[in-house]
């Protein structure tokens, strides 16, 4: 915003028309901040989570049950990647404020939320708010692989744990899975890994790109049989668009062009799919400001009642 401000500013002087910054129009709306008579769920951990698909590595990740949460009553699961950035109070997404409101209202179903970090060595430090862990942990090796060892962190070692505690639904179709960037990829990988656990994938900005190979996505999804999977892809016209650091463009480094290829891919195979592609840049500020509907469009399928005189369909979900 500092930027944005110094532009408008300095503009005028050069006698030039400023112009704002891609991402400046994206703001969070009343969804995703604390709502007065919105009851407020409970964040549990953090956990650590040793790794046997990457050795030496472990997971840190929380786990949020909405106030509605009944532990006797099996409930909807949703994990998301880069776990500290989705549940960050002060961030772009703000997805515990989100998951409270749409809940109240019947918009999505009762779900516990698992929040995870990258893998990492218990010497390196936990990725934060400044560095996602790209240079400091596992995240460029687990997220970006097309390989099914992250798929096994997620399947195999993950969600054994959180049955010990949480009463989880078994039904693939009640399992969800998203993240932004890099750990969006790795949210469709585990999907496309594990159809017969995840079937519902939410991205934001996703790394379909050549950091390693995951520009073959669209290539690999055309040549495969269909999945029973449910997509929402979010991307910006001016994530990053190629052009390497000898200036020259490659399009398998170009977000966005291999956001639309992906896009393009699912499509044709008839996917159940949603897309929204705005003009902003590598960041979270677009994906955030509609992560509210990209939750409402991936649970869609929620079961309701339409009895007139079912008063308790009508009303707030205050419990289970």
């Amino acid at each position: 915003m500092k930027t944005l401000l110094l532009a408008l500013l300095v503009a005028p002087l050069l006698g030039q028309t400023p112009e704002p910054s891609p991402d400046a129009f994206y703001k969070l709306g009343p969804d995703s901040l604390p709502q007065h008579g919105v009851p407020t769920g409970k964040l549990h951990g953090p956990y650590t989570l040793p790794s046997e698909a990457y050795p030496g590595t472990q997971h840190t990740y929380w786990v949020y049950t909405p106030a509605q949460y009944d532990p006797s009553k099996p409930a909807a699961l949703m994990v998301f990647q880069d776990g500290h950035a989705f549940l960050n109070p002060e961030g772009d997404v703000r997805a515990t404020h989100v998951i409270d409101n749409l809940t109240f209202r019947r918009e999505i179903p009762i779900m516990v939320s698992v929040f995870i970090n990258p893998g990492r060595t218990s010497e390196q430090p936990e990725p934060n708010a400044k560095e996602w862990g790209d240079r400091t942990t596992n995240r460029p090796r687990e997220y970006n692989a097309l390989d099914d060892k992250y798929a096994r962190v997620i399947v195999d070692e993950l969600l054994p744990a959180l049955k010990k505690e949480f009463s989880l639904s078994d039904n693939p179709n009640d399992h969800g899975i998203g993240g932004a960037s890099s750990g969006a990829i790795a949210a469709f990988t585990v999907a496309w890994q594990r159809p017969n656990h995840f079937r519902k994938v939410l991205s934001l900005i996703g790394s379909f790109t050549n950091i390693r190979g995951g520009h073959q996505y669209a290539d690999i999804v055309a040549k495969s049989e269909k999945k029973p999977l449910r997509i929402y892809l979010q991307d910006g016209r001016n994530d990053n668009r190629g052009v390497r650091r000898n200036g020259e463009y490659d399009p398998t480094w170009d977000w966005f062009l291999q956001n639309v290829r992906l896009k393009d891919a699912l499509t044709a195979k008839g996917y159940d799919l949603n897309y929204t592609f705005g003009i902003g840049r590598h960041s979270q500020k677009h994906g955030g400001a509609i992560f509210p509907d990209m939750m409402r469009w991936l649970w869609r399928d929620m079961p309701a009642s339409t009895d007139p005189n079912d008063k308790i369909e009508r009303s707030f979900r205050t419990s289970n």
